[in-house]
């Protein structure tokens, strides 16, 4: 036997605008009636490689090529975290190919690019966003990732990320996935930040923010432990693959001992 209003009493509010309808919210909204309750639709990303080096995953690879593995890294973030990615090839580098790539992407919420957003001569993803539209943020102090860029396309907004793997999948953690949460009409769009200590020392030298691929290890007592996934190259992307944190070593330390205290972002929650 139970008492009427035990678990929910008359008036009590169930769900909140910016809630995500967990299994057992959904339960709840059943039990007071509800059938039907309005909701945020999944925002679509379009996710567009560049680079005339790049190739799609099949085939045999001639000499100078690399398989794009970064659409798929980044698409099946976006699908994690709750949005509709859609794939759209490789533009290679010339103005206007990465036009008309660009032209068709921006039926979407948010475009992805990755590549063609550093220095060199055929990077032109910052090019065509000044032309077609507007360029809000060049460049980050980050590693790996400082080569970013964020803009608007034809009242689309594009987040254009590096080309080495790691790089794109570390920034697209970092301003990818709150923006996508926030379409999804969350309130907390904060990552899950939790103390560690390491047990190796590190050198970052070069006055950047370091976002270190660890694996994150319970301790007897009590505080986890960060240690590395393995080399921290930006196109390694075995240690992304194996890392479920990212450690936060700040700008100011160029070296720090095994055993210091440091923030790690969590990237299995």
């Amino acid at each position: 036997m139970r008492e009427a209003g035990e678990d929910i009493a008359p008036g009590a509010e169930v769900a909140s605008a910016g809630q995500p309808l967990t299994p057992a919210r959904l339960g709840l909204l059943a039990s007071v009636g509800v059938v039907d309750a309005p909701v945020h639709r999944r925002p679509v990303v379009s996710i567009l490689s560049t680079g005339n080096e790049v190739m799609p995953p099949g085939g045999t690879l001639s000499s100078g090529k690399i398989r794009d593995s970064n659409a798929y890294v980044l698409a099946a973030m976006a699908q994690a975290w709750g949005a509709e990615a859609r794939l759209h090839g490789i533009a290679r580098d010339t103005v206007e190919h990465l036009t008309a790539h660009l032209r068709e992407a921006r039926e979407a919420d948010l475009i992805v690019t990755s590549g063609g957003v550093s220095l060199g001569d055929f990077d032109f993803v910052k090019d065509v966003l000044r032309a077609e539209g507007e360029v809000n943020i060049w460049q980050v102090r980050m590693k790996p990732g400082k080569p970013l860029a964020f803009g608007v396309l034809g009242g689309t907004p594009l987040l254009g990320l590096p080309g080495n793997p790691v790089a794109a999948g570390v920034s697209f953690v970092l301003f990818g996935r709150p923006a996508i949460l926030r379409m999804l009409g969350h309130r907390d769009v904060a990552p899950a930040v939790v103390d560690a200590l390491t047990t190796d020392p590190i050198d970052n030298r070069g006055q950047r923010r370091h976002f270190m691929r660890v694996i994150l290890e319970p301790h007897p007592d009590g505080v986890l432990r960060a240690r590395t996934a393995g080399e921290q190259g930006a196109g390694v992307l075995s240690s992304l693959a194996a890392a479920n944190a990212l450690l936060v070593v700040p700008e100011t330390l160029e070296q720090v001992e095994a055993g210091t205290r440091l923030q790690a972002i969590r990237l299995d929650w």
